[in-house]
């Protein structure tokens, strides 16, 4: 594409389709077995004690699976279906016969909670509302008000290109860290980005590998060099996280909880692809902006994909009917990646498992984020 039918696409509101191919290809290279591994900040991370909500949270090593195999209709994910499968998933989990009692378990009306969705590729596969929907109106019941409500994902434009509007949501904080004005412009009258107030950088991932960007892509970086710093959105904004990735591949990975959060909460991504992307899934979790913040993951598995990822390629979107929740992002994420793994060995794509897929997984569970060892996962699963 030429620099200036890339900018023509941007004003058309296409920011978030124009970087998914260059994401695509960097996720598809070699993530999997790079032994020069740069040095990076992790120490500091674990330095941080714990706390009561570190993940993996209230129910380590449990997950819930929920199908409903009409929780899709005419190709558009039903709200009354998410609702009650979402109930389900709730109820199931913490073993409470009351759902607001549930929730309460998690946040609580004092609380500022961020819905981390993923937008990232476009309309054709981004959370769907019928889930964020039916998430949003049972926090309201559970006695969270919606001024307490905050729908995020790193890009802002994404968010509103996907129907994350305040049309939509009204009452309800839509925000991402990279962000342009009422103009389409990207910097202030001083030239600096926008972004560069959202980020926090007395708080960041470090690897020693250096990002260098040009003019058309910092705007979506923020910042090149080292250092990958937190949104303040989960640094200052919220005080709890529930996660809400898509149920798709990246490659022959998956990217659900651990990718959704890592990649979604720092700036200065590029650099981070193709020698550390199963580190940056894993380590950035360990830092407490997430670590601490992060309560319930809720796996949106209406739509999703099984190659393609994580763009949307139409011909690998598939129905998977279901939804995975639980507090353990690693145990989510392990079971995600089976069924993921599953589909594509059916569909041709690959032939076996590929244990390698994972190393993200091994990662977090040796950094105490969570369980990986799906012989350790409790799933409990349920037909509607």
């Amino acid at each position: 594409m030429k620099r200036r039918d890339f900018f023509k696409y941007l004003s058309l509101g296409g920011a978030g389709l124009a970087l998914n191919p260059v994401v695509k290809a960097a996720e598809s290279s070699p993530l999997f077995a790079v032994d020069d591994k740069p040095a990076t900040n992790i120490k500091d991370a674990i330095a941080v004690p714990r706390v009561k909500n570190s993940m993996p949270g209230l129910f380590p090593g449990k997950v819930v699976k929920v199908v409903d195999e009409k929780s899709v209709i005419d190709g558009v994910p039903s709200p009354e279906a998410a609702y009650n499968m979402l109930k389900e998933s709730m109820l199931r989990l913490t073993g409470e016969k009351n759902l607001k009692k549930a929730w309460r378990k998690f946040v609580s009306p004092k609380d500022v909670v961020g819905l981390k969705v993923n937008p990232v590729a476009g309309k054709l596969l981004t959370t769907s509302h019928a889930v964020t929907g039916a998430v949003i109106k049972q926090l309201e019941e559970a006695g969270i008000p919606r001024k307490n409500i905050v729908i995020w994902d790193r890009r802002e434009m994404q968010l509103h290109e996907t129907g994350y509007t305040q049309d939509k949501y009204p009452g309800i904080t839509i925000t991402g860290t990279e962000c342009q004005d009422e103009k389409g412009g990207y910097y202030n009258m001083e030239g600096k980005l926008y972004a560069e107030e959202r980020v926090d950088k007395s708080q960041y991932f470090f690897a020693d590998v250096a990002g260098e960007y040009d003019a058309y892509t910092i705007p979506f970086m923020v910042n090149g060099g080292k250092e990958s710093y937190f949104t303040k959105i989960v640094t200052e904004k919220v005080t709890k996280i529930i996660n809400l990735p898509i149920l798709k591949n990246a490659g022959r990975s998956t990217t659900l909880c651990m990718k959704n959060l890592a990649f979604g909460s720092v700036s200065n991504t590029g650099r981070l692809h193709t020698k550390l992307w199963h580190e940056t899934s894993a380590y950035v979790c360990a830092f407490p902006p997430l670590r601490d913040k992060v309560v319930l993951n809720i796996v949106d598995g209406l739509i999703g994909c099984y190659d393609g990822g994580p763009s949307a390629v139409p011909q690998f979107i598939c129905n998977y009917n279901m939804l995975l929740v639980g507090s353990d992002p690693v145990a989510v994420d392990r079971i995600g990646l089976d069924i993921v793994t599953k589909k594509r060995i059916a569909e041709g794509i690959q032939k076996e498992e590929i244990p390698s897929s994972g190393r993200f997984l091994e990662l977090a569970q040796e950094l105490k984020l969570g369980i990986g060892d799906r012989t350790k996962i409790e799933l409990i699963e349920h037909n509607i």
